[in-house]
């Protein structure tokens, strides 16, 4: 019986060993990937749906060097910089504006889904502290060339 088989396969060896190797497609990205969808910003431009990926950097995001730069600055080992605001945090009752955002991917080999606002003091800083990932939302006399950048940047 196994005399057969192998009289059997031989043909399917030769014919499979001339194949010519198949094409690989372009490599899966491996870095981070999110994507951020912003909304109610009042700032033409900046609301939508965005892709930013880091290590190396790309996507659509309109500053997506800035991003990843600000991302690494804030991530730490043994803390998660997407963290909402903590239950018992006493924020102080100011409203920013209807401006939200929502980030999904993954951040650092581990998934991201965090949502951000600016009901309050606490989501205002929240946000803040990821300028330029998310756009600058305060009015300011003079406004920033991106309103992903920061006013004090250059």
């Amino acid at each position: 019986m196994s005399r057969r088989f192998a009289a059997a396969a031989l043909p399917l060896l030769a014919v499979l060993g001339t194949a010519a190797p198949a094409q690989a497609g372009p490599e899966p990205h491996t870095g981070d990937r999110l994507t951020l969808t912003v909304a109610g910003t009042g700032f033409p431009g900046t609301e939508g749906t965005y892709e930013l990926t880091c290590h190396p950097t790309g996507g659509s995001h309109p500053e997506a060097q800035l991003a990843c730069d600000r991302l690494n600055e804030v991530t730490v080992y043994g803390k998660d910089p997407f963290a909402p605001v903590a239950a018992d945090a006493l924020c102080t009752h100011q409203y920013g504006g209807p401006a939200t955002a929502r980030l999904t991917g993954t951040w650092a080999g581990r998934p991201v889904d965090a949502a951000y606002s600016r009901t309050n003091g606490c989501e205002i800083s929240r946000w803040d502290a990821m300028v330029p990932l998310l756009p600058h939302t305060q009015a300011t006399p003079t406004k920033p060339k991106s309103p992903y950048r920061d006013a004090a940047q250059p």
